[in-house]
C-alpha cells in the first residue's frame, strides 16, 4: 500500500474519476440490455451475485473504518450506508418496498457521489486509485445506482406515489434518529445538524436550518417527478389499450 506521503491525490474528473464514470455508464447499459432478455431464473441469480458484491464491498469498507473507529466516521448512519444495505437487499429479494428505496434514494442520492464525489477522510484525506477508500467509495456507490437502474429498466419494476409516501416516511426516521445521534455524540452524518466544514452546494442553499427546509423541498419535488411518468404510463396505457379493443 502506497504511504499518504506518495498517494496521489484525488481530482474530481481527473483520470481515475473519468474511467469510473466510463464502466459505470457501460455496465449501466449492460445491466438492462441483459435484464430486458433474461429468465427468471437468470434474474434472480443475477440479482443474488450483484447482492453478493454489494454485501462484500460494504464489509471491507465497513472493516476499514472500524480498524482505526472514529465515531465522526465509523458509524454507518450515511444515508448512502443504509441506500447500499437496501439495495442489496432488493436485488437479493426482489422485494418491491426494497426496490422503491432504492430507487429512489439510489438514483438521486447515491449518483450524486458519482458526480459530485467526496472520497476519503478528514485523517486520510482524498486519496486517488488505488486506496482502499477510492475503490471503497466507488465501488459501493457504482453498485447502488446500478442496482437502482438495473431492477427499474432492466427488470421493469415500477414505482407508484404509496412507493413515495413510503421512501419519504423511512427517509424522515433516519434523519430523525440521525440527527438525535448527531446531537448526542457531537457528530454530523448526513450534515443534519451543521454544514460540513469544507465548500459544498450547501453554501449556496442558506444557514442552517434554512439549507434543510431547502433541501427537503427540493428532494421531495425531484422524487415526485420521478414517479410522475410511471403514474401517468399506467393509467394512460389501459385507456388506449380500451380504445383499440372498441376499435
Amino acid at each position: 500500500m502506497l504511504s499518504l506521503a506518495t498517494q496521489r491525490e484525488f481530482t474530481a474528473y481527473g483520470p481515475s474519476h473519468l474511467v469510473v464514470l466510463a464502466i459505470f455508464a457501460v455496465g449501466a447499459v449492460l445491466l438492462v440490455w441483459i435484464g430486458r432478455r433474461q429468465s427468471e431464473a437468470q434474474a434472480r441469480v443475477l440479482g443474488r451475485v450483484l447482492a453478493v458484491l454489494l454485501i462484500a464491498a460494504y464489509a471491507v469498507a465497513l472493516v476499514y473504518k472500524l480498524i482505526r473507529p472514529d465515531i465522526q466516521t465509523s458509524v454507518p448512519l450515511q444515508l448512502c450506508d443504509v441506500a447500499e444495505l437496501a439495495a442489496a437487499y432488493a436485488l437479493w429479494s426482489q422485494r418491491h418496498w426494497a426496490f422503491a428505496l432504492a430507487y429512489y434514494w439510489g438514483l438521486l442520492l447515491s449518483s450524486q457521489a458519482l458526480i459530485t464525489p467526496d472520497v476519503g477522510t478528514p485523517a486520510e484525506g482524498a486519496p486517488d486509485f488505488p486506496h482502499h477508500l477510492f475503490l471503497t467509495f466507488f465501488t459501493l456507490h457504482v453498485l447502488v445506482v446500478w442496482a437502482a437502474i438495473y431492477l427499474t429498466w432492466g427488470q421493469r419494476n415500477r414505482p407508484s406515489w404509496r412507493d413515495y409516501r413510503f421512501t419519504v416516511g423511512v427517509t424522515f426516521l433516519w434523519a430523525a434518529f440521525t440527527f438525535i445521534f448527531n446531537a448526542i455524540t457531537g457528530t454530523n452524518y448526513g450534515y443534519l445538524n451543521r454544514k460540513p466544514p469544507t465548500a459544498s452546494v450547501l453554501d449556496v442553499l442558506g444557514p442552517w436550518p434554512i439549507y434543510l427546509l431547502t433541501e427537503i423541498a427540493i428532494v421531495l419535488a425531484v422524487w415526485a417527478l420521478m414517479t410522475w411518468p410511471w403514474q401517468r404510463r399506467s393509467v394512460t396505457e389501459p385507456t388506449v389499450r380500451s380504445r383499440a379493443q372498441e376499435i
